[in-house]
């Protein structure tokens, strides 16, 4: 059969599918949004909030390029084009990034930031610049009132001027992207004085920037006999020349106070503390690293955990010291004492002392007058100045009492698991395998002596004559009498747990 005369058909030629357009849209906006920030007029930290809130837009955004690419294809009738393993990995990341920019946007970074001690110009010089701007304000300060500084971020200092008036000296540092912002942060914290009745209050303002650093520091210079009271959460706070009370709350900050005619009281967290010259009562209380105080003329008392070190010396009345591992109390020190975490150290302590502690060593050097100390995990050496009632109950470490050689004095000694020594030939030791004791009296008898340890020995020595101390002052403050310790008991039986 002959095929003449049939019409040959020429091929269709195929359509090519058509590219996807949403690499470029996503290159599109990437470049954008990269070039607004270089060029300062997106700030990153708010690029960051947008992106933690509104991530979602880019898979609609994604969706909607799909959706227009697949219509296209339909109506040229070509296969659609799929999302590929490239949009399958874009959409991914988009939505694993989102989720962590969402949390991170909930997180209480102030709080992470606090605790371990970073800076908010830290966080201002990853993506900004700082700006300084300088300030001052004066005024008169009214007769008889007292001063209330409020500065949550940056250094204060307080000192005494030579006339009537509050000058605030103010140093500014702003995190900003360019100047613009920076002056209008600056605007927005301006430092104001107020007064109401016999109350005049400083506020730093550095909260009405919102969520941009800004640090102020305040320089002021007031009358020497004005109250103050200062409020800081974050900066470095110093006062010299009071003659009126001092009180200061602060956070992660160094805080001193020098030639203070007054009570001074100090609410403080993870800060150090240094008092001088003192002539009134102190009350510290918080978690601190370091402590020292010296000179000062009332009573100490110490509320808290303390986590390095504490230095006291010379402090004429009642000291009470007490935290998670250690409860001290006694009527003045003359030399000083030095408490770390391992360690407790003093000389020229006048009792009543009671000391409760755990896991110290403790060495005591010149003690006058009673004396009731129980440790545990520690030794204990305590040389007597001034011989008065002594009871020592120690736990796993040894015991060495210095007496003074002339005193009189009744012993009752125990030791289980560890010998007893003795200088004082008048003694009668009885020393054991299991259990040592040892007794009698040296010379009138007139202070009585009870030492029990656990788990080691007991040495009782001659302890080097001195000159006596002269007389103390009394040794309660004022409404807070001294508590007597009472003679001790004959003997002690430990807990067997």
């Amino acid at each position: 059969m002959s095929n003449a005369g049939t019409p040959v058909q020429t091929p269709i030629p195929p359509r090519h599918r058509r590219r996807s357009f949403a690499g470029p849209v996503v290159l599109i906006i990437l470049g954008l949004v990269f070039l607004l920030g270089n060029l300062h007029l997106l700030a990153w930290a708010h690029i960051g909030t947008w992106f933690a809130h509104y991530w979602p837009l880019l898979l609609i955004v994604w969706g909607v390029i799909k959706l227009i690419e697949y219509q296209q294809s339909q109506r040229d009738g070509v296969p659609a084009r799929g999302i590929g393993a490239g949009g399958i990995l874009l959409v991914v990341l988009i939505v694993v990034f989102g989720l962590m920019a969402t949390q991170a946007q909930r997180f209480n970074w102030g709080q992470l930031r606090d605790h371990i001690d970073i800076d908010d110009s830290d966080f201002n010089n990853i993506f900004g610049d700082n700006f300084n701007f300088d300030d001052r304000l004066e005024q008169d300060f009214p007769a008889g009132a007292s001063l209330k500084v409020l500065d949550d971020h940056g250094a204060v200092s307080v000192h005494a001027s030579d006339d009537n008036k509050i000058t605030v000296v103010v140093h500014k540092r702003i995190g900003a992207d360019n100047q613009s912002d920076a002056d209008k942060y600056n605007r927005e914290t301006k430092p104001t004085i107020t007064t109401i009745g016999g109350l005049v209050t400083l506020d730093a303002k550095v909260q009405a920037a919102g969520d941009h650093g800004v640090e102020t520091d305040l320089d002021i210079s007031l009358p020497r006999k004005a109250a103050v009271t200062i409020n800081s959460r974050r900066g470095d706070v110093s006062v010299v020349g009071r003659d009126a009370d001092l009180q200061i709350s602060s956070q992660r900050a160094d805080t001193s106070a020098e030639d203070i005619t007054g009570n001074v009281k100090l609410s403080l967290e993870r800060s150090s503390a240094r008092l001088d010259h003192i002539t009134g009562d102190v009350h510290i209380e918080g978690r601190l690293n370091e402590i020292t105080v010296n000179d000062v003329k009332g009573t100490a008392q110490f509320d808290g955990e303390f986590q390095e070190s504490v230095k006291l010396a010379r402090i004429s009345k009642n000291v009470t010291f007490k935290s998670s591992r250690t409860d001290l109390e006694f009527s003045r020190i003359d030399g000083d004492l030095d408490l770390d975490s391992d360690d407790l150290r003093a000389d020229q302590i006048t009792g009543p002392l009671h000391l409760t502690t755990r896991s110290k060593n403790i060495h005591l050097d010149e003690v006058s007058g009673d004396v009731r100390l129980q440790d545990e995990n520690g030794e204990i050496e305590v040389s007597m100045r001034s011989l008065g009632n002594v009871q020592i109950d120690g736990r796993s470490g040894d015991i060495r009492l210095g007496v003074p050689d002339k005193a009189g004095f009744r012993l009752e000694a125990r030791a289980r698991e560890g010998e007893i020594q003795s200088e004082f030939p008048e003694l009668k030791i009885n020393n054991s395998d299991h259990e040592s004791k040892a007794s009698g009296t040296v010379g009138n008898g007139a202070s009585h002596i009870v030492l029990n340890n656990e788990h080691d020995g007991i040495e009782i020595r001659r302890a080097s004559a001195s000159t006596p101390p002269k007389p103390p002052e009394p040794p309660a403050a004022p409404g807070r009498p001294a508590k007597a310790l009472p003679a001790p008991r004959e003997k002690v039986e430990p807990s067997e747990n």
